[in-house]
């Protein structure tokens, strides 16, 4: 049997006991302390199980960045049951799926989310609690849910008045269930992504400790939210497990709120991923708004290194590129503070082993490319019930990223994208990221993503949709690129766009990118004129910014 462990003590409970309780845990809409925080969590753990559940029982959490929700989520912990938070971006139809997925008892929501919420419990019938935060719970459930309601401070007000027995940590160890998360990983449909309370240890003394250093005199804030791998680690387990602060935003992440929190709550370590980096260096906030940042982090989707290098110029902070999953719980492959290799991820994060195999699972050579497999102790045991999926992402202690990667002479790691977004123009492979860097080292350019649509003989040639900051034409465009790349590198059309489509965590859809090339140039014939003979329409003329 593994070693008794429970995240709940290790994040929170043994600063309390070391004496480090009145530091300050959390600054949300009030701020906690550690010992608030550890209070907080024994009610939670208290209601959940006057409310009837046992080990292993899931609760979904579809709540906004605040108080509540940490405190829901170390409050499973401590009970011993499952913490499932899930996107907030997600409709009815959605949640519903995976609320029946998850087979989830009680679900817990902000009142931002109630309709989507209470019409997706309609969809699971299991669900037999509905908690709602900020708002009054009554009526708002339809008449055919058999579900009981209750406000938050009700639910708290359950727990309080349980016993010592109610608010004591559960007996698990190491091995048990902690933390479901649901994605679409790299086989379709949203799979809860199996995560011990081990995990949650690993990658805190992994990249939290030796990557970015973390102590208890920091201050995270991350614009990824807690429902993501990538935003439970830097908002939840990294600040908590080393006694730091943790600043958490229930608001959608724009620069302005952003400028908000950095001048009232002084940061020192930030979280982002690259569209909204691109997004902070287009807007008119000051340049000294990171003054108080010692370093800054970007995960998701590849960091191109001309916009690593404006925003390292414009605001004085050094961003380190990693890559992690939610597979993986958080980062496993990073550059490093002083150590920074623009354009690659960097080296892997100690504790992890990294292989680049080919389509048959044998290693390839130095230099040439792969797909991305890691090993660490923080890999999920499995998806929930995807007996197919898990067989073929989990291969014994290995991880199939579904990433194309080269290890570089240095020992760093390229990216080339998802297996599936490479092109192959005239025979030859072109990785998009390599185009859109090119792109966005012109002065007009403030995004980029490049996609391969089948010219008029029907083969794959590079398109690029982009969003501009002031005019340029297509033409100008394309020469730019032919003037810093191979010609078969270059896009053979290019389509202007408002914005670029992204999921709620600010991961470029490539897949959406795709529907806006063909929506944008109408018909097939137009397509094939305009894939063999770029027009110089500007992007006003166009007229297609949205």
């Amino acid at each position: 049997m593994a070693p008794a462990f429970n995240a709940a003590t290790w994040l929170v409970d043994r600063h309390v006991e070391e004496g480090r309780g009145e530091r300050t845990a959390v600054r949300g809409t009030r701020t906690l302390t550690y010992a608030e925080l550890a209070r907080l969590s024994g009610d939670v753990a208290s209601s959940l199980r006057r409310l009837g559940l046992r080990r292993d029982d899931r609760v979904v959490f579809v709540m906004s960045d605040d108080v509540e929700l940490i405190g829901g989520v170390l409050g499973a912990f401590r009970a011993g049951v499952v913490a499932v938070p899930v996107s907030t971006m997600l409709g009815a139809q959605e949640l519903g799926k995976i609320l029946a997925d998850s087979g989830a008892r009680v679900v817990c929501s902000t009142h931002e989310y109630v309709d989507a919420v209470t019409a997706a419990i309609d969809l699971a019938p299991e669900v037999e609690h509905f908690v709602l935060a900020g708002a009054d719970p009554s009526g708002v459930l339809s008449a055919a849910s058999a579900a009981s309601t209750r406000s938050w401070d009700d639910f708290i007000a359950v727990g309080r008045e349980g016993t010592d027995q109610d608010r004591a940590v559960a007996n698990t160890d190491e091995d048990a269930w902690a933390l479901w998360l649901y994605t679409s990983g790299t086989t379709g449909s949203p799979k809860g992504a199996m995560h011990r309370h081990a995990n949650i240890r690993h990658v805190c003394q992994t990249y939290g400790d030796q990557v970015l250093g973390i102590t208890s005199e920091d201050s995270c804030f991350s614009i990824a939210k807690l429902f993501f791998a990538y935003g439970i680690g830097n908002s939840a387990f990294f600040p908590l497990s080393a006694g730091a602060t943790t600043v958490l935003e229930p608001r959608r992440p724009t620069p302005a709120v952003l400028q908000e929190r950095m001048h009232r709550d002084r940061p020192t370590l930030f979280f982002g991923v690259p569209t909204f980096y691109a997004a902070l260096l287009h807007s008119d906030i000051p340049d000294d708004t990171f003054a108080s940042v010692r370093l800054a982090t970007s995960a998701g989707e590849p960091l191109p290194a001309p916009l690593q290098r404006r925003f390292t110029e414009r605001f004085g902070v050094e961003i380190i590129d990693g890559i992690g999953s939610t597979e993986a719980l958080h980062i496993f492959l990073s550059n490093r503070p002083g150590d920074i290799r623009p354009g690659t991820t960097g080296l892997p994060v100690p504790g992890y082993e990294l292989a680049l195999r080919d389509a048959e699972g044998e290693l390839v050579p130095q230099g040439q490319p792969g797909t991305l497999h890691v090993r660490g102790e923080s890999i999920a045991v499995g998806y929930w019930r995807r007996t197919a999926a898990s067989r073929q992402v989990f291969g014994g202690q290995w991880l199939n990223t579904g990433d194309t990667y080269l290890e570089n002479q240095d020992g760093s790691y390229t990216c080339l994208g998802r297996s599936s977004d490479l092109i192959k123009a005239g025979g030859i492979w072109v990785t998009p990221s390599e185009v859109e860097s090119r792109l966005l080292e012109h002065p007009k350019v403030a995004e980029a993503a490049v996609v391969g649509f089948p010219d008029v003989d029907g083969l794959d040639k590079p398109v690029a949709c982009v969003v501009t900051q002031g005019s340029v034409t297509q033409d100008e465009l394309i020469a730019w690129c032919r003037d810093g790349l191979a010609h078969f590198k270059s896009p053979r059309t290019i389509v202007f766009v408002g914005e670029l489509p992204k999921t709620a965590t600010g991961k470029l859809q490539r897949f959406k990118v795709r529907e806006l090339v063909a929506d944008n140039v109408h018909r097939t014939d137009d397509v094939n004129r305009q894939i063999e003979q770029p027009s110089t329409t500007t992007t006003a003329e166009q007229g297609v910014h949205q």
